[in-house]
């Protein structure tokens, strides 16, 4: 009988050593246990961070359908009636006309506030010149400025202007006010984009202005997106500022209330007869929007943020 054949190394060579089954493929001396303990942790911690922000907007929801007197025996007890018939008084009472006041004020004020600090942001992120500098810093002094302190001086020069409650007064005390975070923001962007295509189109002979808003502009559309969306939500919670601004001057004077203020009205009107339900399901149309906007555009805003450190 022929002898049994054996596995024989490749000319030249030797079978490599196959590691045993039960044995770890880890190195000697690195650490196993580590890397398993950190990923608990931070699960666990962003499992804690979300419950901290879900339960509370579920509970606000669920307040929306319950009576007073569920409110009363049981704030976290489960709802009876599931009618959104609450949610028509809501906007009957007034909400309907703040929302729609909301929605004109930031049509105009959320755009304008991207166009505007999208140009001077790319004028000093590309362009040397004598104060550039001294002008970036003006604009970031500009965010840390608390706005409680210019509301004196302020009001007056809207009112100096004849713009007291009115939409366009407002939308520009928003742009103002937004200018500083989206210079800042889009500043260190628009100084991560490739200098070769900025040169390429000055050399294939578009103006300043072309090569801004067909070429830079469209690169910078993930940074773009996140401080919209920042400033979307910002100007949406904006309150101190409207209600200074946007108070009737007059008998005649119509109230141009926007969400926040109208929310503190709707309260003020119950007095001692509460409509607790009427305010969470307020409060609750207030809020949906603005979260159908974030998760509809979240992945934006994470590449957004992310793109300046990984380029």
């Amino acid at each position: 009988m022929s002898a049994p054949l054996k596995e024989t190394a490749p000319t030249g060579g030797t079978v490599p050593p196959q590691p045993s089954a039960g044995k770890s493929s880890a190195r000697p001396g690195e650490p196993r246990g580590e890397g398993v303990v950190l990923n608990v942790f931070s699960h666990g911690f962003l499992a804690l961070w979300a419950l901290l922000i879900v339960l509370p907007l579920l509970w606000l929801v669920f307040s929306s359908f319950k009576t007073d007197v569920q409110i009363g025996n049981s704030a976290f007890g489960w709802p009876h009636n599931w009618s959104f018939d609450v949610f028509r008084r809501a906007w009957d009472k007034g909400i309907g006309d703040y929302f729609l006041n909301t929605l004109i004020v930031l049509v105009f004020s959320v755009p304008l506030t991207m166009l505007f600090g999208s140009m001077a942001a790319y004028v000093l992120a590309r362009y040397q010149f004598w104060g550039n500098r001294l002008l970036y810093y003006f604009f970031v002094a500009g965010a840390m400025f608390p706005v409680f302190l210019a509301l004196v001086p302020l009001f007056f020069m809207v009112k100096r202007l004849d713009m007291l409650n009115t939409y366009q007064g407002l939308i520009l005390v928003y742009i103002a006010y937004s200018m500083p975070f989206t210079v800042f923001f889009m500043h260190a962007f628009f100084r991560t984009l490739p200098t070769a295509v900025f040169e390429a189109a000055i050399l294939d002979g578009a103006s300043h202005t072309r090569t801004f808003f067909q070429v830079m502009l469209p690169m910078a559309k993930a940074g773009l997106i996140s401080v919209g969306i920042f400033n979307t939500l910002g100007q949406w919670n904006q309150f101190i500022l409207p209600t200074v601004l946007m108070q009737p001057q007059s008998g005649s004077d119509p109230e141009r209330y926007v969400l926040t203020q109208g929310l503190i009205q709707l309260q003020q009107q119950q007095g001692y007869a509460s409509d607790l339900p009427v305010l969470f399901a307020g409060v609750t149309i207030a809020m949906i929007p603005m979260l159908v906007v974030y998760l509809s555009f979240q992945r934006q805003v994470q590449s957004g943020l992310t793109s300046a450190t990984l380029k």
